[in-house]
């Protein structure tokens, strides 16, 4: 089939590639978000999947809204038999839905009806969910409410970051959307509509929901830190100044909530229940480091409370 590939960060860029590499699919064109700000050093930056359609030639199209008229024609142009989509980042109106003959096939990294929008990974991970996976499912105008193609399943493991579990739905993923599209040019698979059932939400996760708080509990805490790990990233305030936080250690012991204690083993903070251990933690304007060595630097008062 002809595929107009949609897509913008790190995790769609698996799933490119291998329809890029596919012997009975040809990507004659890329969408993605327009280059953006990003980094240190604040550069226009293409996004991971325009610099893969660009080491490829295939052309690239970065309308800032995918009702453009001009962007309508020129995918009309390339005339798609279908166009994939993983992590695009913009709602598709309807004169765009209708131009491919197969629709538009999205690859989404959760169980649907779990999780429908914009942060399932990170979703599941916070509400402690012991498996995920990915879906492939036709988009219609409704927030990832199509019928769906065809399911994997992912054990989320107890250490699981976003950012591991996502690198792992990416690769795996990529092989049960080039199996989708497989399915529906030979008109193998059928796609069946999603249950009433079992429908959850995961919003896109905003800088405050990694400010951590002390007075829940340790799993509550470990499991916000992971969901939120690498972006937006989880953090704390001690001495006025933030510190952001890796995945911390649970361990059998209490201590006051909120109140930090450095040892030789390790700098450990009180929560509801029992205290957690810090991993990694990156002061502002430094790079991420071990615990104890920021504990040392900071000399931190004994019995200092986190903010």
């Amino acid at each position: 089939m002809r595929l107009v590939f949609a897509g913008t960060p790190e995790p769609a860029v698996p799933s490119l590639r291998r329809l890029i590499e596919s012997e009975r699919h040809e990507v004659v064109g890329v969408v993605t978000r327009p280059d953006a700000v990003a980094g240190r050093g604040r550069k226009i930056t293409r996004s991971p999947i325009g610099r893969l359609a660009d080491e490829h030639g295939i052309p690239v199209f970065t309308p800032k809204r995918p009702s453009e008229p001009e962007f309508i024609e020129q995918l009309t142009a390339l005339a798609p038999d279908c166009c994939p989509v993983v992590a695009y980042g913009a709602l598709l109106p309807e004169p765009v839905l209708d131009i491919p003959r197969y629709g538009w096939i999205n690859l989404h990294f959760s169980l649907l009806p779990a999780w429908r929008g914009a942060a399932p990974v990170q979703a599941a991970i916070l509400a402690g969910d012991e498996y995920t996976g990915a879906s492939t499912f036709r988009i219609e105008k409704g927030l990832d409410t199509g019928p769906v193609f065809g399911t994997m399943t992912e054990k989320i493991a107890v250490t699981d970051t976003a950012g591991t579990l996502l690198e792992r739905l990416a690769e795996s993923g990529s092989v049960l959307l080039e199996s989708t599209l497989d399915g529906v040019e030979d008109g193998t698979v059928q796609a069946i509509p999603q249950p009433l059932d079992g429908v959850s939400y995961a919003p896109k996760v905003e800088s405050e929901a990694g400010h951590i708080r002390w007075d829940q509990p340790a799993l509550a805490i470990s499991r916000r830190i992971r969901a939120v790990t690498p972006a937006p990233g989880a953090w704390t305030e001690i001495a006025g100044k933030r510190l952001k936080l890796g995945p911390v250690d649970m361990v059998e012991e209490n201590l006051p909530v909120r109140t930090i204690d450095i040892r030789k083993t390790g700098v450990y903070i009180g929560t509801a229940t029992t205290a957690v251990r810090l991993t990694q933690v990156q002061p502002q304007g430094k790079r991420m480091m071990p615990a104890l060595d920021w504990a040392r630097g900071a000399r931190l008062e004994p019995g200092t409370v986190v903010e």
